[in-house]
């Protein structure tokens, strides 16, 4: 068995506040515990020999794998045909639905014979606090108790289990029709220990989930022509919420790597201020109001912790509850994805400047407001403040969206968003009747946009540009005309998707910018932006393009994996590389798929 499987061979399951990874061959090989930012427990897919890992999986080593969702949920169904039988694996976390912060999470893995015989093999060895804590080994027949010094791991399962040093292996054999299930609980050191499953109770279970699921799903008012990948994004964007606060993290997983061997290995677990914000437009398209809502409240809590200091408003990002201590160090200990090393937890870039994203927050809020209610009086004057701060901020170089560490820069994305923060002030104030600095938040905003057209723009490749500085282009431009800074079809924007098309399209694959064009400060190359894929649809249906747009979305679909999920990029071999799977990529498939429709509606009514 590889020991490194590829990124995509993975699904995911959760709970609403943490989540693992289950790779095709049955293998937990990330888990972090109790939160996404947790440190891990099965890290397998970081370092194989000191990651930790939870494997149940048939014994014979002639076996074929799929893998596949049930139906409109979140649980995960892993099957193995051999030449003995058939047999299956469904893997699940029964979600919390308190919404209160909880130190108890379970993977439940329930195993069944469906044709002949199998023989299942278990193997669980943790290894708690990113592998850097000794654990000891409590077992008695069918129950295993790892204690670290901060957490608690009760393995419970149906059949027996045998010390294999300080972890634990078990054997069961099932003929067609029998079941059986190993339970997963976590808890803090010295907690109670979870009920003893049994098989009907395991089933039980399942149902409850698979019912938690589907009912939630029925609020899609979705009806367009991509049902199966749009309500498989949108159960991704809900797996990587935390529901105790509505913050959504950028992806499950941490320090896999954007080039295998290279050394962009970042830490995902955190809740960007960019990605929730754009992600309540998507969930609102979708009908999905009180996660939209849930962000927006987080986001201005965010914005009321800092009033009155000296600070900038916003931080780039938090961690689910709001935390801004964000240190970045790097587990040494740890070999990497492949040997793709550096492994960093934290996240410098939560010190960067990055002026877009106060644009985004008022995108984020505009929406919030008009599908919840007025904002009150002190919130207003808590976003008015930050505008006010953005008059006099708005024109210093920053690190831009993609958190460059080569030096700050004008970016003209920076820019855009910034002109976005006024223009939706302005609206909302002008909306609500509140009251606000509009004549100096109208200067700002037509300053900015004077700026745009004058230095963002380059003569000489009839595009608008990445920064003030240069001619290189940069596929977040791609949002121009979603915010409305230009009109989809002007010949200024035409010509800037055309020169998109010469220098950033890859076979309808699209990169964020070239690194060497504008060098970001770090070694080695990347691959396509799936994101930017997605938002190259966006812009193309926009402007009438609407073949090219159609194609491009549904040949990305050939990019997904076995059941329909996308890392950050898409390397030279079509392989999916960076953290998995990552909210910013299927938010976008969602805005993709909208507008697409959208497009393709309107085309038939003509």
């Amino acid at each position: 068995m590889d020991r490194y499987p590829p990124i995509a061979e993975h699904g995911l399951v959760g709970d609403l506040q943490t989540a693992a990874l289950v790779s095709s061959r049955g293998v937990v090989d990330w888990f972090a515990a109790p939160r996404f930012d947790s440190p891990s427990i099965f890290a397998a897919l970081l370092d194989h020999d000191r990651g930790g890992y939870f494997e149940l999986t048939p014994e014979h080593p002639d076996v074929t794998c799929k893998q596949l969702y049930y139906t409109g949920t979140a649980i995960l169904v892993t099957r193995f045909m051999s030449p003995d039988g058939v047999g299956e694996v469904f893997d699940f976390m029964p979600p919390d639905r308190t919404r209160i912060p909880t130190d108890r999470h379970t993977l439940v893995r329930a195993v069944r014979c469906v044709r002949g015989t199998v023989d299942f093999s278990l193997v669980c060895r943790p290894r708690f606090d990113y592998g850097r804590a000794e654990h000891s080994l409590e077992l008695d027949g069918g129950r295993a108790v790892f204690r670290s010094p901060e957490i608690d791991a009760h393995l419970q399962a149906t059949f027996p289990l045998k010390r294999d040093g300080q972890d634990v292996r078990g054997r069961v054999r099932l003929s067609a029709g029998e079941s059986g299930g190993a339970v997963f609980t976590v808890c803090a050191a010295g907690g109670e220990a979870p009920v003893t499953p049994t098989v009907g109770a395991v089933t039980d279970q399942f149902w409850e989930v698979a019912g938690f699921w589907q009912d939630w799903l029925r609020q899609s008012r979705y009806r367009g022509r991509w049902p199966e990948q749009v309500h498989r994004s949108v159960i991704t964007l809900k797996l990587l919420t935390y529901a105790p606060t509505g913050a959504l993290v950028a992806a499950a997983t941490m320090g896999l790597p954007e080039q295998v061997g290279g050394e962009r290995n970042w830490d995902y677990r955190f809740t960007w201020v960019r990605d929730g914000a754009l992600s309540v437009r998507a969930m609102l398209d979708l009908g999905f109001v009180e996660e939209a809502t849930a962000f927006v409240h987080w986001l201005a809590e965010r914005l009321r912790e800092r009033e009155g200091r000296e600070a900038e408003p916003l931080q780039t990002m938090y961690r689910v509850d709001g935390d801004p201590d964000l240190v970045e160090e790097t587990l040494d200990h740890f070999e990497g994805y492949r040997g793709s090393a550096p492994v960093r937890i934290g996240n410098g870039a939560a010190d960067q400047l990055q002026l877009d994203i106060y644009g985004e927050a008022l995108y984020a809020l505009s929406q919030g407001y008009e599908i919840a209610q007025q904002a009150s009086y002190t919130g207003w004057k808590t976003v008015a403040k930050a505008l006010d701060w953005l008059t006099g901020a708005w024109n210093r170089p920053d690190e831009g969206i993609w958190e460059t560490r080569g030096g700050r820069k004008d970016f003209t994305y920076s820019r855009l968003m910034c002109w976005v923060a006024f223009d939706q002030g302005l609206q909302l104030a002008e909306r609500f009747r509140r009251p606000a600095d509009l004549e100096g938040w109208r200067r700002a905003r037509d300053e900015i946009f004077e700026q745009i057209m004058q230095r963002g723009w380059s003569e000489k490749d009839r595009s608008f540009v990445q920064h003030y500085e240069g001619d290189v282009l940069d596929a977040s431009l791609l949002l121009m005309p979603r915010v409305k800074f230009i009109a989809p079809k002007d010949p200024v924007w035409l010509s800037t998707l055309d020169a998109m098309d010469r220098t950033l399209v890859s076979d309808s694959l699209v990169y964020r910018y070239d690194p060497a064009a504008s060098p970001d400060g770090l070694r080695g190359s990347e691959g396509t932006f799936s994101l930017c894929t997605f938002l190259y649809v966006d812009a193309l249906a926009r402007a009438g393009r609407l073949p090219l747009a159609r194609y491009t979305f549904e040949k990305m679909q050939t990019y997904a994996n076995h059941v329909g999920l996308f890392a950050e990029e898409i390397g030279p071999s079509g392989e999916q590389l960076g953290n998995f799977p990552q909210a910013f990529t299927h938010l976008s498939l969602i805005m993709a798929a909208t507008t697409l429709d959208r497009a393709l509606d309107e085309q038939l009514e003509r």
